[in-house]
């Protein structure tokens, strides 16, 4: 006897052959999806038995890129904006990236827990399943393994999965003077402490003038790369630092972010297999005009992931049906093209695609079962919420 059958569903598969599967039944045992049925099939026992009344099925939503547990906020800094300060202005003045890292580092780690998950639970009735969580607003040991912690604690949430991500790189500290010295302390002091304490497996940097420069971050690279993390990395936001092409030569999962991606460079990440991730939501906040070279991307059959990129500062967003319209009216995709950016492609983008993002026999049963009978409702009407219930590893969880 199964677990659970999901009968009379509308599936959208993900997989290789992107079906679309008209009153289909799915069937979970020990957290996986063991069988697909086509319309007709004689049911097989089952412990529960839920019938979806034709309604859509898909992948639980994966969120490949945020950076959820901080202190305070930057409302002041969005007022500012919109008197027209620019981004990297008030980074100069000691705002951005620098004040949140004295609010994370002044908060304890109850308080960041308490914060993060309240953020969570709100991208978790929106159908994500799956949230990549950075540290970055620590930039010493201490704080950067507390939020990495955070992120660790959030983990025992059964109705998600939290992959940390160190984001040691993020931003000078106020403490240090020299960007390369800085480099060196990461390299030398916290690379070991994160593989010690095993608290991440993916090491991710900012390639950009206000950020690290193309030759630091190389180094960065070499020497995580030397430990056996993976890597990803903020690239192209701003100016063009050649940071996707850097990603790509040493295989990165994804490059992040990409307004000001060289043509060029996109075959680089073709060849690295590289995954492409925009995120709408700081380019609608931020008010930018560069925008990525989506066409170019999607000709070279680049994966494309989207993500929220949930953070105080530039994307204060923690809905992905919402930044999937986003990415459908400001970059041009089409509905089924974000659909998969946040399923399989954003799996991808996680190094996970072999358990997640596709509807396949054999990987985990995390699903979204929503109250709607077309995926680009869910786009098109994206602040009302069509998600009925969430399927966690073969859990059932409203």
């Amino acid at each position: 006897m199964y677990d659970l059958i999901i009968q009379n569903a509308l599936l959208i598969t993900f997989d290789q052959d992107d079906r679309i599967l008209d009153n289909a039944t799915l069937v979970i045992d020990q957290g996986k999806i063991i069988d697909i049925l086509p319309k007709g099939s004689v049911l097989p026992k089952a412990r529960e038995i839920v019938n979806h009344n034709a309604q859509l099925v898909t992948p639980g939503l994966i969120d490949c890129h945020t950076h959820l547990v901080y202190g305070g906020n930057r409302a002041d800094e969005f007022e500012m904006r919109l008197n027209g300060v620019s981004y990297e202005e008030i980074a100069k003045q000691g705002g951005g990236i620098r004040s949140t890292v004295m609010a994370t580092r002044n908060a304890s780690l109850d308080a960041l827990y308490h914060s993060a998950r309240r953020r969570l639970k709100q991208m978790m009735q929106y159908g994500t399943t799956t949230c990549e969580i950075k540290s970055g607003y620590g930039l010493d040991i201490d704080t950067e393994m507390k939020m990495l912690k955070v992120a660790q604690n959030l983990n025992t949430l059964k109705e998600v999965d939290i992959i940390p991500t160190f984001l040691g790189a993020h931003a000078l500290p106020p403490e240090f003077d020299d960007k390369d010295q800085y480099i060196d302390f990461i390299i030398a002091k916290m690379l070991p402490v994160l593989k010690k304490e095993n608290l991440a497996q993916v090491v991710d940097g900012f390639c950009e003038n206000i950020g690290f420069s193309h030759a630091q971050i190389r180094r960065l690279f070499t020497h995580a790369k030397e430990h056996g993390f993976r890597l990803k990395l903020h690239a192209e936001q701003l100016s063009d630092q050649k940071g996707a092409a850097l990603a790509a030569q040493f295989n990165a999962l994804s490059a992040d972010h990409l307004e000001y991606l060289a043509v060029e460079d996109i075959a680089k990440m073709r060849a690295a297999n590289t995954v492409a991730v925009l995120l709408p939501g700081a380019y609608y906040f931020l008010r930018e005009t560069k925008l990525p070279p989506i066409t170019e991307l999607l000709k070279s059959e680049v994966k494309i992931a989207i993500a929220t990129d949930a953070n105080p500062g530039s994307s204060p967003f923690l809905s992905l049906p919402l930044m999937m319209n986003m990415a459908c009216t400001l970059f041009r995709m089409t509905p089924y093209q974000a659909f998969q950016a946040t399923t399989i492609n954003a799996a991808y983008a996680l190094g996970i695609q072999d358990q997640k993002g596709s509807i396949e026999i054999g990987k985990c049963a995390d699903l979204v079962l929503w109250d709607c009978e077309h995926y680009n409702q869910i786009i098109y009407d994206a602040t009302l919420n069509y998600r009925k219930t969430t399927i966690k590893n073969g859990k059932l969880f409203a």
